[in-house]
């Protein structure tokens, strides 16, 4: 398992509360965080550890740049929330404006990082794109036939480990409640409207419930009716022993993306691989993802059959509130890793890096990613289930949008006008028949 820091639970369970959070994730104690600075007695309902699942799995990187543009604005805003936290928590959380760079050996890659340059000043966000000779400038000891990059001073890094748990103790100073190893088993409905939770620990009353169940959440919807059409693909990634380092902040080169650790290590990974294994609530959504994974399948995507067809978040269940849920049966989703793609980072690494051949692998895991089909995170109220929220689906990119899209979600709760416009999150943009259309996502 991997380490994360720990967080101890509030006492004195309660009977309501104003809001209710399900999921412990970054996007779930942002939340929490948000409303807690607004005086609303708010609790956070974690099945499992806070931060265990893919919260605590992700690269570690915040960034803007080469963000798909209807995610854009969610991820300046994010950027500044995390820029704030430190001193608003007095703690630290890892995160530091070292920049991201991206580096490629292809023509192609440089003419699409300026078009999309060119959409993404209009919205309000620079970057800079490099020549091959200025990107080898940056990455001296580089050994790749550039032909050319992208740079953004203004992105940057956090550890995974550190920033969910550090936000949690945070919104608990302020008033928040936090429980963990407590799976919340149903929604309490009345008169069609959502009036509290059921748990494994009794009912809380509460006048709004937000779901932030990551990989869980699609599973959850299905069970009061919700078509969340998510559907959860497993990502490797590693962490190395204390190594020389070659970049400050993060790097996205040939076929691989690497972090520079507070620890003097690396995590690694390789952009865009991942298996999907063959269950049901993955077979159900399929035919929405046919257009994303496409030119994936042949190449990055594995899909396989596994464990999930019966057991955790894709498999089909039913259970009722006195009754232990698929969420206590799985208090912390561990997929196992992919040995082959560990062998492929750190050989595409070391291959543009001499003087990193030979790391030693500290520690490797996998995290399941709950992705929807134009990977833009739905942030939305239910029309259907009025009192609910979903703040879910964010694709591989909940870290970095994650104190932004807590501070989105609070205002959601509040009934506040955002600052931008979130229709592009909306839940029924797939049924309306004005889906966003193809992924730009790089």
């Amino acid at each position: 398992m991997l380490r994360i820091d720990e967080v101890a639970d509030s006492e004195a369970f309660p009977e309501r509360c104003d809001v209710v959070v399900i999921g412990g994730g970054i996007v779930g104690v942002s939340t929490a965080y948000e409303l807690a600075r607004r005086g609303v007695s708010v609790v956070v309902l974690e099945k499992g550890a806070i931060g265990a699942e893919q919260s605590g799995r992700n690269w570690g990187w915040v960034r803007q740049q080469n963000r798909d543009l209807h995610e854009l604005p969610l991820a300046m805003r994010s950027l500044q929330r995390w820029s704030e936290l430190g001193a608003e928590l007095g703690e630290d959380i890892g995160f530091r404006r070292a920049g991201i760079l991206y580096g490629t050996e292809h023509e192609s890659d440089v003419a699409q990082w300026e078009r999309w340059l060119g959409k993404a000043r209009a919205l309000g966000f620079n970057s800079q794109i490099l020549s091959a000779r200025e990107l080898a400038v940056r990455i001296p000891s580089g050994r790749a036939k550039w032909a050319g990059g992208l740079w953004s001073v203004t992105d940057g890094r956090a550890e995974p480990s550190k920033a969910a748990p550090a936000i949690a103790r945070g919104a608990q100073k302020l008033g928040a409640r936090v429980f963990q190893t407590c799976a919340v088993r149903n929604l309490d409905i009345s008169a069609g409207r959502v009036c509290g939770v059921w748990t494994e620990r009794g009912r809380i009353a509460a006048d709004r419930v937000v779901l932030s169940g990551g990989a869980w959440s699609a599973l959850f919807c299905r069970r009061h009716g919700i078509d969340l059409p998510a559907i959860n693909v497993v990502g490797t990634a590693l962490r190395t022993a204390a190594a020389p380092e070659v970049i400050e902040g993060c790097f996205s080169g040939p076929n691989f993306a690497m972090r520079r650790r507070l620890d003097g290590g690396y995590t690694i990974a390789v952009p865009g691989y991942g298996r999907v294994e063959l269950a049901p609530q993955n077979l159900r959504h399929s035919i929405k993802f046919r257009t994303m994974f496409r030119s994936k399948l042949n190449k990055k995507l594995k899909v396989r059959v596994g464990s999930s067809f019966f057991h955790g978040p894709e498999a089909a269940a039913n259970w009722s509130d006195n009754e232990a849920s698929p969420f206590e049966r799985t208090r912390v989703l561990d997929p196992r890793p992919d040995v082959e793609w560990l062998t492929r980072a750190l050989q595409n690494v070391s291959s543009v890096f001499p003087e990193l051949s030979g790391l030693r692998i500290a520690h490797a895991w996998a995290g399941a990613i709950d992705t929807m089909p134009d990977l833009v995170p739905v942030i939305s109220k239910v029309d259907a289930k009025p009192g609910l929220v979903i703040a879910s689906g964010f694709s591989g990119h909940g870290f970095g949008l994650g104190p932004g899209a807590g501070q989105l979600v609070s205002q959601l709760v509040m009934d506040d006008s955002p600052q931008f416009d979130i229709r592009p999150y909306r839940l029924n943009r797939f049924g309306d028949g004005i889906e966003l259309g193809r992924p730009e996502m790089m």
